[in-house]
């Protein structure tokens, strides 16, 4: 019998699994199974709607974001340019407290021996204010403590060449004079520059905060607009597809996106006005009434310094003339709010003539007397009078600045803690929308 071969056995051949693209990793099947998953909540009409919920959803809370945002944009900005304002005025205080001292010792110096105690005592009491405001000045605004540190030093150093120049003075040796002389060159050359750019510094950080009230409405129109067009584009396209002309809810939330953009925007703009009309007028009348009062005092204390110098005082009414010049220029500019100042100031000029007239006719007992004496007609008198008159209208001009911009600020709604929930109210009313008709695709 003849055995035959038998065939071998059929062997299955492996199955090679299929390459990646290269650069692509293959998902797991699981993860598979979820984006497709995900793909299917998006696919054909009601997955566009989904789309379309999300997209009007997620516009509506940044609606309510951007909001808010211009909101505290310009409610931050009105409240930083009020104490901005106010630490601006204090620096100011320090720079009249401190050229008031100095015109006080500088005519008093001309007494000789004891000077007059009213006017011991008001240089005591402005070098006091001008300490008191530093130390005030330095709490409010940190960015300027450094520079208050400096000018304390020298008024220190200010403040012994002083008392160096009274102290001769009492004995009758001319050695005051130049003790006299160099305190005022400290004030000018030291502290005077240190409050300058500290004045600089504080109108730059002002005219910024002002500046910054017009960017809250920037953001509210922003959100607003995109965020209505939007839910426009939805209404339209639900109305398209589902052939209902308007769906409630969505509708409700486009109305409600476009009561809180005109509501706060006209709000917005009105703060923003109303800072513009500050800025404009009792803020800038406060700067120059300040300005004109700081060159006064100047003023004042050169016409000491010329009789002082007796003969060789041409470098001092130099800086007399300039210095009662700016404060005209001044004057001028508050002119409508504060007219009596300048004939005020303009009285105190005419007895200024009057004193270079007679020292220069060599008559300096005649100018002196001119200048220290209290009676009407002198240099003192008419000087006080356009002193206390231009400090109280300063304080008024200070004090209607920081009224505007705190009843600007007090005019705003509340909608810098409203604005987010009202977005979320409009996203929950365009999903409501959108929900009624996905109900219809089950």
């Amino acid at each position: 019998m003849t055995q035959t071969a038998s065939a071998p056995p059929a062997t299955r051949s492996p199955v090679v699994p299929q390459a990646a693209a290269p650069g692509l990793p293959t998902p797991p099947p699981v993860q598979r199974q979820q984006l497709g998953r995900v793909a299917q909540l998006f696919e054909g009409t009601p997955g566009r709607m989904r789309a379309m919920l999300i997209l009007a959803a997620v516009f509506s809370v940044v609606f309510g974001l951007t909001a808010a945002q211009g909101f505290n944009q310009s409610d931050g900005a009105l409240g930083r340019a009020e104490a901005n304002t106010a630490q601006l005025v204090r620096i100011q205080a320090i720079h009249t407290n401190l050229v008031s001292a100095n015109a006080d010792a500088t005519n008093a110096f001309l007494v000789g021996g004891l000077e007059p105690p009213a006017q011991r005592q008001h240089f005591t009491d402005a070098m006091t204010n001008a300490a008191k405001l530093i130390s005030e000045a330095a709490t409010a605004q940190p960015a300027d403590q450094q520079a208050l540190g400096e000018l304390n030093v020298t008024l220190l150093t200010y403040q012994g060449l002083i008392e160096q120049a009274r102290a001769n003075n009492r004995q009758g040796l001319p050695l005051g004079s130049q003790y006299l002389k160099d305190a005022s060159a400290t004030l000018q050359d030291d502290s005077l520059p240190l409050l300058n750019a500290l004045v600089t510094a504080n109108q730059d950080r002002v005219d910024t905060e002002f500046n910054g009230v017009n960017l809250g409405n920037i953001w509210m129109l922003t959100g607003g607009l995109l965020s209505f067009a939007v839910l426009l584009f939805a209404l339209w396209w639900l109305a398209k597809r589902t052939h209902r002309w308007v769906n409630v809810p969505v509708a409700a939330a486009a109305a409600l996106v476009l009561l809180t953009t005109v509501v706060g925007g006209a709000s917005l703009a009105g703060a923003a006005s109303a800072a513009k009309d500050t800025r404009k007028n009792a803020y800038a009348d406060t700067l120059a009434l300040s300005q004109a009062r700081i060159s006064a005092y100047d003023a004042k204390s050169n016409e000491s310094l010329t009789l002082i110098a007796r003969g060789s005082g041409t470098a001092f009414e130099v800086a007399w003339k300039e210095a009662a010049n700016n404060t005209s220029d001044q004057l001028r500019a508050v002119s409508d709010t504060a007219p009596g100042l300048g004939s005020a100031w303009d009285n105190y000029r005419e007895v200024h003539v009057a004193i270079r007239k007679s020292d220069d006719d060599g008559f300096w007992d005649k100018a002196v007397h001119l200048a220290i004496g209290s009676g009407n007609g002198t240099s003192n008198a008419t000087f006080k009078t356009f002193d206390d008159q231009s400090a109280g209208k300063l304080a008024d001009f200070s004090d209607q600045t920081r009224a505007e911009l705190s009843d600007a600020r007090d005019g705003l709604p509340p909608i810098g803690w409203l604005g987010l929930p009202i977005g979320i109210a409009a996203a929950l009313l365009a999903a409501w929308g959108f929900s009624q008709r996905l109900e219809e695709y089950r």
